[in-house]
């Protein structure tokens, strides 16, 4: 069971995106989830797991709304792309699954049930938008999508649906406290809880620095929402 068609599909479509989801995102997320499922699950592991683990870690960026326009397209692509892979019905089934219910968007109004190996995927996906890498990746992704860094004069924004998250008027700084800060609450393994724990501590490290050497404590716009939130 060869991953490399899958690895070339994913780094097609992926190796220039600007936003953090290129193909080294896909990479590290396939290394992380690797490590969850064989820690985690390591009684009920299987080789077919594991592949349908490698293989939707290198998938599910590629049909996210930030990188194609044609959401449906690129999935009868991957289907086309599976179905000449050696793996069973079921497998081809779980990769698909995974890749379309694991993103943070589509789990805002409605929490998707995930197999195992969904899950492993999803956490490392989250943990890539946590610590130092969590830390680029949102910059690179504020400044593509022309964010300002802050502005005290944004408030942070409870996001209830996957309109809100999408369109609603925010800084990359905002993005830590409408999302990024809550990740690791929604952990779906040990092994991931851990790991986020950890990584949200280096984060909450460079906000407090951050705020220092701002001022932004003294803008009483934002400081009240954000003493709230940490």
């Amino acid at each position: 069971m060869s991953l490399d068609d899958i690895k070339s599909f994913s780094k097609e479509n992926m190796a220039f995106d600007p936003t953090g989801h290129d193909f080294l995102h896909a990479q590290r997320v396939a290394k992380l989830a690797q490590k969850i499922y064989t820690e985690d699950f390591k009684k009920d592991a299987t080789d077919i797991g594991l592949y349908v683990v490698k293989a939707a870690s290198y998938l599910h960026d590629t049909i996210d709304e930030k990188v194609t326009t044609d959401k449906k397209n690129r999935l009868r692509e991957i289907r086309i792309l599976l179905s000449h892979e050696n793996i069973t019905t079921q497998a081809r089934e779980d990769i698909l699954d995974i890749i379309q219910h694991m993103s943070y968007a589509d789990n805002i109004e409605h929490h998707y049930q995930l197999s195992n190996e969904g899950k492993c995927v999803q956490d490392a996906d989250r943990l890539d938008a946590l610590g130092a890498i969590g830390i680029a990746r949102a910059f690179a992704y504020g400044g593509h999508a022309g964010q300002e860094i802050y502005d005290p004069k944004i408030l942070v924004k409870e996001i209830k649906t996957h309109d809100d998250y999408r369109h609603h008027k925010s800084t990359t700084i905002n993005h830590f406290y409408e999302k990024l800060l809550k990740l690791a609450s929604l952990m779906n393994t040990r092994t991931g809880k851990l790991e986020a724990i950890r990584r949200t501590k280096y984060m909450r490290d460079f906000l407090s620095e951050f705020q220092m050497e701002t001022g932004v404590n003294d803008e009483c716009e934002i400081s009240s929402v954000l003493t709230q939130q940490t």
